[in-house]
């Protein structure tokens, strides 16, 4: 079996069917602008480091329901002599991030990783630091978040073996000498059917099913209930391939709330997202939403 998956991102698959495709379906015109830039040069004592521009992306939203607008910038750097990457992002909300990685170069599946983010108008700091370290039947990742009172360790491991993959994730609070996350997840993966189920806190239960009927066709289930309430939510998702250029999204959950997305490229590097949610219950009544995306990518 090649390398299994960080615990995050067990059941992804069936995660896409329902978030993929369907924009935001919130009254919201969403722009995506993705650039690689050219390379540069950066000499540092005779020595010659090839800093390139990998990528640069700038995105904006307006709700037309509340008329607030939102939009960040981010730049993405690479160090190849050094195997770094570096990851700044700034917002609206006037938060900047930045993210330094190194992967690969200790040790063949270790990857390092600190992120820090700085809010101006209030001097609010924070920082993280990341490690995993992924090879052949096992990926493992343990976070530290810093904090005055005192850290955080956020921690995980995926084993997989012949299609099984089992998992768990834990987060310590040093200050309280607490645990406030303890989740399990169990999953099965073969060709183009996979199983996910997960118990988050002993309390939290969910469960998923990916199909990729044909090369066309992907359908997903997905149902999720709490200990001690009769609340189980349940929803149906599928997504068809058109053609090479368009798709079409369609997904409903037991409140009866159904959206449908349909997704054109109308270009290469320009694609264009249509979206809506409606009410099922109240199809009179008004209050259904739509969206529309619009991606370019250089």
């Amino acid at each position: 079996m090649a390398v299994p998956p960080a615990y995050s991102d067990l059941g992804k698959s069936a995660k896409d069917i329902f978030n993929k495709g369907f924009g935001n379906s919130t009254n919201s015109l969403i722009n995506d602008i993705y650039c690689n830039l050219t390379e540069a040069r950066l000499i540092l004592e005779n020595v010659v480091f090839s800093l390139s521009l990998h990528e640069f992306a700038t995105s904006g939203s307006n709700n037309t329901d509340t008329g607030k607008s939102g939009g960040h910038l981010e730049t993405k750097y690479k160090v190849n002599e050094l195997g770094l990457n570096f990851n700044q992002k700034w917002n609206t909300d006037n938060t900047l991030t930045t993210e330094v990685t190194m992967e690969d170069q200790l040790a063949k599946g270790l990857k390092l990783g600190l992120d820090t983010s700085f809010v101006p108008n209030t001097g609010k700091k924070s920082a993280k630091l990341k490690t995993s370290y992924k090879r052949d039947f096992l990926n493992v990742g343990c976070d530290l978040d810093f904090d005055m009172a005192g850290p955080t360790i956020h921690a995980a491991a995926v084993l997989g073996y012949e299609g099984w993959l089992a998992g768990y994730q834990l987060a310590f609070d040093t200050s309280k000498s607490k645990l406030t996350q303890n989740n399990f997840a169990l999953g099965y993966k073969a060709g183009d059917f996979q199983l996910h189920t997960s118990v988050n806190d002993g309390t939290e239960f969910g469960g998923s099913i990916y199909q990729k009927v044909n090369s066309n066709l992907e359908t997903a289930v997905h149902l999720a209930w709490t200990a001690g309430s009769n609340n189980t939510r349940f929803g149906i998702g599928a997504k068809y391939q058109l053609d090479k250029d368009a798709s079409l999204s369609t997904k409903v959950d037991n409140a009866c709330l159904v959206g449908v997305g349909y997704t054109q490229t109308l270009r290469p590097g320009v694609k264009l997202t249509l979206s809506g949610l409606i009410d099922g219950k109240n199809v009179n009544g008004g209050g259904h939403k739509v969206g529309m995306g619009f991606e370019l990518e250089a």
